[in-house]
């Protein structure tokens, strides 16, 4: 079953082309992650998935509907969840939770506000005002706001930003429950493990494009080749001027990352100025190494 269905989907504002023809497919029930740098537009096509905004062309569905046709209909089944935090300080955590639940039309309120508060941890804190709570309190809390009347999708826009490494973790483990209980979690995210621990496909975007679409196993087995150089202190110096004048490509600053084509010249070019080389192993894949290789063609 799908979700989310984007068909070709543009997006200018002026002469600025933010979306130039996105596509992608979020399945039922699965967590899924828009990965990308600042500017690349991964809001602007939230906006739209979310009917916050209009396409210029292409076709979107959510839940087999048409957001410019059926927005309210796909309103009452989606929750969005933005960067900033959105609760109500001078209001108590309950009050805060009530609000959501009248504006969605939730009919039993008080049983609704005890099930997201039980599931999300949030039943002892619930009488004190919000401007009391933590950070991460503040969090979770507006994260039980997004889960008020059992939407089916959910949209995550860096719900972990700023929150300390305990609560994080906490979070983690709540948007794994939503996925186990059946919900859709459409999620962005500028934490390369938090993508990787959470998600069941991941797509990167990158100049209004989606370059790189798959599993997050499938995603690293796409990252190129690369090897990690050590050197002693005192000659990694000498060593980057040495690769610099062989026009030899680096990345790093204490432990230098090579690319594989390079492997043997930089070992050849070292060993004839005398340089001690303490390790020179193959760089692990992960999905930091993906989303540079990605970064890096486009900037080429």
């Amino acid at each position: 079953m799908v979700a989310i269905k984007v068909e070709n989907v543009t997006k200018s504002f002026g002469q600025l082309d933010v979306l130039q023809g996105v596509s992608l497919t979020v399945g039922r029930g699965e967590v899924f992650t828009l990965l990308g740098e600042n500017g690349a537009g991964k809001t602007t096509l939230i906006n739209i998935l979310t009917t916050l905004s209009r396409q210029n062309s292409g076709r979107v569905r959510i839940l087999g509907l048409d957001p410019q046709k059926k927005g309210n209909a796909i309103r009452r089944q989606i929750s969005l969840n933005a960067q900033e935090a959105t609760v109500d300080g001078e209001f108590t955590g309950y009050q805060n939770l009530r609000l959501v639940a009248k504006l969605r039309g939730v009919k039993d309120v008080s049983t609704e506000i005890e099930r997201v508060a039980r599931q999300l941890n949030l039943t002892d804190f619930l009488k004190r005002k919000v401007l009391t709570y933590s950070g991460g309190m503040r969090r979770r809390l507006d994260l039980a706001m997004s889960l008020i009347g059992d939407p089916q999708i959910i949209f995550l826009d860096e719900p972990t930003t700023g929150v300390d490494p305990k609560n994080r973790l906490a979070l983690w483990q709540i948007i794994t429950e939503m996925r186990d209980d059946g919900k859709t979690v459409f999620l962005t995210t500028q934490m390369l493990e938090e993508a990787d621990r959470l998600s069941d496909h991941i797509a990167f975007i990158n100049n209004g494009q989606i370059v790189r679409y798959g599993t997050p196993q499938e995603m690293k087995q796409l990252a190129q080749e690369k090897f990690v150089l050590s050197v002693q202190t005192e000659q990694l110096a000498e060593t980057k001027k040495v690769l610099q004048n062989a026009k030899i490509t680096f990345t790093g600053t204490t432990e230098l990352q090579i690319e594989q084509q390079d492997a043997k010249r930089v070992l050849l070019t070292l060993s004839k100025h005398t340089i001690t080389v303490l390790h020179f192993n193959q760089a692990e894949k992960n999905l930091e190494s993906v989303f540079l290789d990605v970064t890096a063609k486009e900037e080429k």
